[in-house]
C-alpha cells in the first residue's frame, strides 16, 4: 500500500493511556499550556482513519436516541465528575442525539424577526458569512464558550463477544472529550470528519456509560468559517463497531477504466490481507493483486456498479465497484477518456428542523430531486458530506468534487494576518483534515477531484495537503480556488467572474500571472466555475449566457451554482404562522441577514422557480427548429448534449398547439444520436390550420421511455417550442364608441367610468379599478440590493437615492376628443428633475376599452428602470388567474428559458413564489392575454400589445418591499395588479456579476396598449 499503512499510529494522534476521571480532573494542557480545546492539534487518542463502509457481518450498535444532557455557559464552568458511571444525571433534560442543542426544546431559542430573539449563552443558531462570531485571537477562543455535556447509558447486544471495538463519531461540531465508563479516551476536533477510539478492553455486557463533553468554540472553529449557521453538538451518529480479530483495518478499491480497450482493472488493497470477489466478471482473486477484464464503466449518466465482497478472517464487506479513470490531459478534464461538462450545484448539509442533521430518506430526496432537474454534479461545500450521501451519488450518478472540512474566510478581513494554512504549527491539524476525508471516501467512483477546502488564502499548509493528497491517491485530480497560481491543483477554479472573464479564460487569453511559468501552466489548465449563479432570492440570472460558453469553448467545463437549498431554521410565530428565519433573527449581536437563504429550492425543499430554470438552461438534449426561410419549423434538430449517453432511454414527443389549445399530438421518431451527435428530424403535416390572428406552435418534448433510479417512465428531460406558422401581427381594434359626461364628474368610454378631474378609470363594466397608472418600482430583489463588497454602485440604493420608490405623479390634462379620452401626466421623483412623460390614449369599442400608452422621459437618467407599466387595483374576489403565455412558473428577461407558451390556470395566490425574505415575484412573461375571474367566471379580461409580464398578489408593492418574513404579508381586500411592458433583468449581484446589458431596462421611449373588457 501506499501513503500511510492503517496499521501505522495517526501521524497526529496523541498515544496515551486512558485515564479515569479522577486522574483527568481538569482540561489536559499541552506543553504551550492551552487547554486541549485551545491548542492546535487535531486530537489526542484516536485511531487512524479508514475508508467507511455502511455494512459488514462485524456487529454494530447505534447509539443515538434520547440522552441525558447538561449546558453550560463556558468551558471551565462544570467539572469533569458527570463522566464518571456512578453519577447522578436523573435531574439532567434530555436531548435528541444525533442533532444540535440549540435547536432542540429547552436550549433553543425561539427566532424573532423583530431581532430582538432570547439568545442566551449556547442556545441560539447563529449566521456569519465570513466573520468569526467571536474575537480573532488564533488559536484562542473567549470565556463564552456553550458547552454541553451528554451521558449516555447503553448495554451490549447479546453474543457481541470478546475483542476490539471502536466507538464512531460521525461528525461534532466543534471539540469534543470522550469517556467511557469513567475512562477518558481524548478528544478530537474536524466537526464534519469521523473520529474513532478503540474501546474494546472497556466495554461490559451491561451498563455502559459514555460521557462526551462538547464546546461549541475550539482552535477547530479557526478552520470551520464555512458560510453557514454555527451550531453546535454532535450531528451525525455515534455506533459502536465490533472489531473481531482479523477484521478490515483498511481498504483501497481501485478499479480504473481503459476507454480504449473497455477493460476495467481492479485491484484492492486490503490490512490485513484477503480476497475479493466480482460474481458478475467471474473475479475471485487475492487482495493487492489485479485483475483486467472487460467492463460496463460508470459515470454519473450511466453509474454501473458492480456487486462485490471483500473477506478477511474476521470480516466480510459488500463493496459496489464503479470502474471509472480521471485524468486531466490536453488541457481537459476527462473521465474514460472523455471531456466533461458539469452542470452542478453546491451543497451544504442542511434541514430546516434539524440543522445539519440530515437523513438518509432527506439525502436521497434531494439526489432524486437533482436528477430530475438535469443536475450532474456537486460540490461538497465546504466539507465531506455524510458518507451515505456519497452512497447515493454512486447508485445515481452524479460527478462529486469533495471539500476538505477547512475554511479560514475571517482572517481576509485582516489581509490574512495569522492564516492558520500558511502557519507550520497548524500543519498537523491540516494534514489530519485531509487525511480523514481521503481515507474515508476514496472507495467512492462518483468522487472525481479532491478538494483541499474553502476560501483559505495561500499557505505551505494547503501545499501540504496536496502534496499528501497526490502521495495517497494519484488517482483523482486535486481542487482548490484561493491561489490564482493554481501552484497546488490540477483544475483552474474560479467564483463568480463574469460572462466576459468566463469568455477570455476559454480562449486562454485570461490575464497573465507574473510568474511565466506559472502562467503557461495555469493556461494549460482545464477550467471550472466552482461557484456562480448565485441562487438568492428571485433569481439567478444569466444562466443561459453561461452555458453557452460552457459549450462553445471546450476549456470551461461548467460548474457548481450557489448553492443548492435556503438555509432558512423553522419558526412559528405567536400566533403559529410559520416562517423561515434568517441571520439576526436569533438576536445575534454579529450577523450576516439572509445572506444564508441562497438556494434553488426553498427551506422546505420546494424547488425555487431557479431550479426551473436551471433544468430548462443545462438539459442534456437541444430542442431546437430546423428552420424554413420564414422562420417557422417543420422539422426539428435534436442535439445530444450527454456527454456518455446516447438517446435510446428518451421518447420524443410532439403536441402542436394554436392559441394554447392542443390540437394534435404524437410520437416523434429520432435516431439513436451519440453523444454530440445531431440530427434534423421531419416534423408531421399541420392537423389544423391556425385561425386569422391566431398563433400556432410546435412543442417537442423528450421524456423517459422507462422507469430509471433517479425517476419514472414519463418524466421530461427537455423540451423546445417551435412556430408552426408565422405569429400574426395585431391589429389595434377600431375606435367605436364616443366619450360623453356622465353624472358626478365622470366621463363615461365604452364600458369605462372615469374621473373627469383626474382621468383615472374607476369602473369597466361591473367591475370597479383603481388605476392603471404609470409603475416605474419593484420590491427590490436580493439580486438588486447586491452584496456590499462589489464594485460600482448597487441597483436599489441608486433606485432610492433617485426615489423611483417615491413617484409623485401630476395630472397636467385630461382631453376629450370625437373616439379618445387623452390623459397628460408627469411622473417624478422629488429633489431631482428627471421625469418620464406619460400619455394615457383611451379608446373603445361596445365592450372593449383601450389603452395605449406613451412614455418619454426627461433628463440624463443615470440608472435603468426597475420596471416599466401599469399598476392598477380590482376586486380581491377575482381570485383565479388565466392566461395565455409563458409559464407556469415566474420568469423575467434573463430567467424566462423555462417558461413554456400555453394556456395556464391557477389561483392568484399560487402565482406567488414565498421566497424567505419577501421581494419581487410572481411575473408571468410573454403573456399575450389574461383573465382574472371569479367562481362564476365573471370578471376581467387583458390584451396586450405588445406581450407583457403578468403579475398579481393581495399586497402592494410597497407592503412586499417592508417585509421581512412572509408572515409580514397581510392579503387586502384588493388585488393588486402589474401589467408590465418590460422588466429589469435579474441577474446574480447578490454575489456575482449584474445584469447583462441586453436584459437592462434602460430609459428610453416606449409604447405599448392594453384591451381590457369584462366577462361575464
Amino acid at each position: 500500500m501506499t501513503g500511510t499503512s492503517p496499521q501505522t499510529p495517526h501521524p497526529t494522534s496523541y498515544d496515551q493511556p486512558a485515564r479515569t476521571v479522577d486522574e483527568a480532573d481538569g482540561a489536559p494542557h499541552r506543553p504551550d499550556r492551552l487547554p486541549y480545546y485551545e491548542d492546535r492539534s487535531p486530537g489526542s487518542g484516536t485511531l487512524p482513519p479508514r475508508a467507511w463502509y455502511a455494512r459488514s457481518d462485524a456487529a454494530r450498535l447505534p447509539l443515538q436516541g434520547r440522552w441525558r444532557f447538561r449546558l453550560a455557559a463556558s468551558a471551565t464552568a462544570e467539572d469533569n465528575a458527570f463522566a464518571r458511571p456512578d453519577f447522578d444525571d436523573a435531574q439532567w433534560p434530555e436531548l435528541r442525539v444525533p442533532g444540535h442543542w440549540v435547536l432542540q426544546g429547552r436550549f433553543a431559542s425561539e427566532g424573532s424577526y423583530e431581532g430582538g430573539g432570547t439568545a442566551r449563552p449556547g442556545g441560539a443558531p447563529a449566521y456569519t458569512n465570513t466573520a468569526y462570531p467571536f474575537p480573532v485571537d488564533p488559536p484562542r477562543v473567549p470565556d463564552e464558550n456553550p458547552t454541553g455535556d451528554h451521558r449516555h447509558v447503553f448495554d451490549l447486544p447479546a453474543g457481541w463477544g470478546e475483542g476490539g471495538a471502536a466507538l464512531h463519531f460521525a461528525g461534532v461540531e466543534s471539540c469534543a472529550r470522550v469517556w467511557l465508563n469513567g475512562r477518558e479516551l481524548g478528544h478530537f476536533k474536524g466537526s464534519r470528519l469521523p473520529h474513532e477510539f478503540e474501546v474494546g478492553p472497556l466495554l461490559r455486557p451491561r451498563g455502559n456509560v459514555l460521557a462526551v463533553r462538547v464546546h461549541q468554540w475550539s482552535s477547530g472553529s479557526y478552520l470551520e468559517d464555512q458560510d453557514q449557521w454555527w451550531l453546535p453538538g454532535i450531528f451525525r451518529e455515534v455506533s459502536l463497531h465490533r472489531r473481531p480479530e482479523g477484521s478490515v483495518a483498511d481498504h483501497f478499491v481501485h478499479a480504473g477504466f481503459d476507454h480504449l480497450t473497455g477493460r476495467g482493472t481492479l485491484r484492492v488493497e486490503c490490512e490485513p490481507a484477503g480476497r475479493v470477489t466480482v460474481p458478475a466478471l467471474g473475479l475471485d482473486l487475492p487482495t493487492g493483486e489485479s485483475a483486467t477484464v472487460p467492463v460496463l464503466p460508470w459515470t454519473a449518466e450511466t453509474p454501473h456498479l458492480y456487486d462485490g465482497e471483500l473477506v478477511t478472517s474476521g470480516e466480510r464487506i459488500p463493496l459496489r465497484i464503479g470502474f471509472r479513470t480521471v485524468r486531466v490531459e490536453d488541457g481537459l478534464l476527462k473521465v474514460n477518456g472523455r471531456r466533461i461538462l458539469l452542470r452542478g450545484v453546491n451543497r451544504h448539509e442542511f434541514h430546516p428542523r434539524d440543522g445539519r442533521t440530515v437523513g438518509p430518506e432527506t439525502m436521497r430526496r434531494d439526489l432524486l430531486l437533482m436528477k430530475q432537474h438535469n443536475i450532474n454534479a456537486v460540490r461538497t461545500s465546504h466539507y465531506p458530506p455524510h458518507p451515505a450521501f456519497l452512497d447515493l451519488c454512486d447508485e445515481l450518478g452524479l460527478w462529486v468534487v469533495e471539500e476538505c472540512d477547512l475554511e479560514t474566510h475571517g482572517f481576509g478581513a485582516q489581509g490574512w494576518r495569522d492564516n492558520p494554512v500558511d502557519d507550520a504549527r497548524w500543519e498537523p491539524a491540516l494534514l489530519d483534515r485531509a487525511r480523514r476525508m481521503v481515507e474515508r471516501d476514496k472507495n467512492h467512483p462518483a468522487v472525481v477531484l479532491w478538494s483541499l477546502g474553502n476560501e483559505c488564502g495561500t499557505g505551505s499548509g494547503l501545499s501540504a495537503m496536496a502534496a499528501w493528497m497526490r502521495e495517497r491517491d494519484p488517482s483523482r485530480p486535486l481542487h482548490y480556488e484561493g491561489d490564482p497560481s493554481c501552484a497546488d491543483t490540477d483544475v483552474y477554479s474560479r467564483m463568480y467572474a463574469d460572462h466576459a472573464e468566463v469568455e477570455r479564460i476559454g480562449r486562454r487569453a485570461e490575464e497573465p500571472l507574473p510568474d511565466p511559468e506559472l502562467d503557461a501552466r495555469r493556461r494549460g489548465l482545464p477550467f471550472l466555475l466552482c461557484e456562480y449563479a448565485h441562487a438568492m432570492g428571485n433569481g439567478p440570472g444569466g444562466l443561459v449566457e453561461y452555458q453557452r460558453l460552457f459549450e462553445r469553448y471546450e476549456r470551461c467545463q461548467g460548474g457548481f451554482v450557489w448553492e443548492w437549498i435556503d438555509h432558512g431554521l423553522r419558526q412559528q410565530t405567536a400566533a403559529g404562522e410559520v416562517f423561515h428565519a434568517y441571520g439576526g433573527d436569533f438576536g445575534e449581536e454579529l450577523h450576516d441577514g439572509n445572506f444564508v437563504c441562497d438556494g434553488l429550492v426553498l427551506p422546505d425543499r420546494v424547488p425555487s422557480p431557479g431550479l426551473r430554470e436551471f433544468k430548462k438552461v443545462v438539459e442534456p438534449v437541444r430542442i431546437a427548429a430546423g428552420a424554413d426561410e420564414d422562420g417557422t419549423a417543420s422539422a426539428v434538430r435534436i442535439n445530444n448534449l450527454y456527454d456518455f449517453a446516447g438517446l435510446g432511454h428518451l421518447g420524443f414527443h410532439w403536441s402542436y398547439e394554436v392559441d394554447g389549445a392542443p390540437r394534435g399530438h404524437g410520437r416523434l421518431e429520432v435516431p439513436s444520436l451519440a453523444p454530440g451527435a445531431s440530427a434534423v428530424v421531419r416534423l408531421p403535416a399541420p392537423p389544423a390550420e391556425p385561425g386569422d390572428g391566431e398563433e400556432a406552435l410546435w412543442t417537442v418534448r423528450a421524456v423517459l421511455d422507462q422507469d430509471t433510479a433517479g425517476a419514472p417512465a414519463g418524466h421530461e428531460v427537455a423540451w423546445g417550442q417551435l412556430p408552426a406558422a408565422p405569429r400574426p401581427a395585431r391589429t389595434p381594434p377600431a375606435a367605436t364608441a364616443a366619450p360623453r359626461r356622465g353624472e358626478g364628474n365622470v366621463i363615461v368610454l365604452g364600458p369605462g367610468t372615469f374621473d373627469a378631474g383626474t382621468g383615472a378609470l374607476a369602473y369597466l363594466g361591473g367591475v370597479r379599478i383603481g388605476g392603471p397608472r404609470l409603475d416605474v418600482w419593484r420590491a427590490p430583489t436580493d439580486n438588486d440590493e447586491a452584496a456590499p463588497w462589489q464594485p460600482g454602485p448597487r441597483p436599489a440604493t441608486e433606485w432610492r437615492r433617485i426615489g423611483l420608490h417615491r413617484m409623485r405623479h401630476r395630472v397636467d390634462a385630461v382631453e376629450t376628443g370625437p373616439h379618445a379620452v387623452v390623459v397628460r401626466s408627469r411622473v417624478a421623483p422629488a429633489g431631482t428633475p428627471l421625469a418620464l412623460r406619460a400619455e394615457y390614449r383611451w379608446t373603445a369599442q361596445q365592450d372593449a376599452l383601450r389603452l395605449e400608452l406613451s412614455v418619454d422621459p426627461e433628463g440624463d437618467w443615470p440608472v435603468p428602470l426597475p420596471r416599466l407599466g401599469v399598476r392598477m387595483q380590482v376586486c380581491g374576489s377575482l381570485g383565479l388567474a388565466r392566461w395565455f403565455g409563458g409559464g407556469p412558473g415566474e420568469g423575467y428577461p434573463d430567467t424566462r428559458a423555462a417558461a413554456r407558451i400555453g394556456r395556464w390556470s391557477m389561483p392568484v395566490d399560487a402565482l406567488q413564489t414565498p421566497y424567505v425574505r419577501p421581494q419581487e415575484n410572481g411575473a408571468r412573461p410573454g403573456v399575450r392575454w389574461a383573465e382574472l375571474t371569479r367562481s362564476d367566471g365573471s370578471g376581467l379580461r387583458i390584451e396586450g400589445d405588445p406581450d407583457f409580464f403578468l403579475t398579481a398578489r393581495r399586497w402592494s408593492t410597497e407592503e412586499l418591499a417592508a417585509a421581512r418574513h412572509t408572515t409580514d404579508l397581510r392579503p387586502g381586500e384588493s388585488l393588486w395588479l402589474h401589467l408590465d411592458h418590460a422588466q429589469h433583468g435579474i441577474g446574480s449581484r447578490s454575489c456575482g456579476p449584474g445584469v447583462l446589458p441586453q436584459h437592462r431596462l434602460e430609459v428610453a421611449p416606449a409604447r405599448f396598449s392594453f384591451v381590457f373588457s369584462s366577462l361575464g
